[in-house]
């Protein structure tokens, strides 16, 4: 049996841009997303924090998006942006729908969950493992333009045009 072929990154879509760096203090690059951050478990945004993005940037956007998802078109786990260029960490838990730990300006659509916060791990069963996509944007303006009412597809169009660097973290979860 051969191996499932991988769907696309949502940046394999976007023109290049320069590359910087995310890290966090709960993921580790390549490695296997904790608990914490599953659906059924924690339910936590992860603790991100980013550094080396180009000069211009005037604000931020940060992702996460399963590719592997059995939708046709991935599954959106959380979208946020107008972060204030000042800001280069979000706490864990950033992601609640509490909004607590987000800078204030920051706006945060609904997932594919249909919630306005981060929306954990959570592949079908015997689905294999698929990635966990977390990605931070440089924008070059400090208002993106879409609302907290935009889906992270409108999102996504508008960081086509207005992203100058991006850096990401990929996890991959598989359900037990």
């Amino acid at each position: 049996m051969s191996e499932p072929k991988r769907r696309p990154l949502p940046h394999d879509f976007h023109p290049p841009v320069a590359e910087f760096t995310v890290t966090s203090d709960d993921l580790t690059d390549g490695g296997v997303l904790p608990d914490a951050h599953v659906f059924a478990a924690g339910n936590t945004s992860p603790q991100l924090r980013w550094s080396g993005f180009p000069a211009g940037t005037k604000s931020f956007a940060v992702s996460c998006y399963d590719p592997d998802a059995p939708t046709g078109s991935g599954f959106w786990h959380w979208s946020v942006f107008d972060i204030p260029a000042d800001v280069t960490e979000l706490p864990a838990g950033a992601g609640t729908g509490s909004f607590k730990g987000l800078p204030a300006g920051a706006i945060q659509v609904r997932n594919d969950y249909g919630t306005r916060d981060f929306g954990g791990a959570a592949p079908p069963p015997g689905d294999g493992e698929h990635r966990y996509v977390f990605t931070v944007y440089a924008v070059d303006q400090e208002k993106l333009g879409p609302d907290a009412d935009a889906t992270p597809a409108v999102v996504g169009f508008n960081l086509r045009f207005h992203a100058l660097g991006r850096a990401q973290l990929i996890a991959t979860y598989e359900h037990p």
